[in-house]
């Protein structure tokens, strides 16, 4: 998620940058959600709970900027 930039991130844009189906992810978002790391604040969206923790993802794991399909 950090790698899209600012959040809320959509459940669209999640799994496409993932190249898996939504339905796919839905179980791993659940169990983020139960440990406290994300939320979805309204229908479609999801955030990490943590106030910059996308800043902080991004300063200390890189992402590829050209990911390969």
């Amino acid at each position: 998620m950090a790698a899209l930039g600012r959040g809320p991130y959509k459940t669209g844009d999640i799994s496409e940058r993932l190249c898996k189906e939504s339905s796919a992810l839905a179980p791993l978002r659940g169990n983020l959600i139960n440990k406290g790391l994300i939320h979805g604040p309204s229908h479609g969206l999801t955030n990490f709970t943590v106030p910059q923790f996308d800043d902080f993802l991004r300063r200390n794991y890189p992402f590829e900027q050209d990911r390969k399909r």
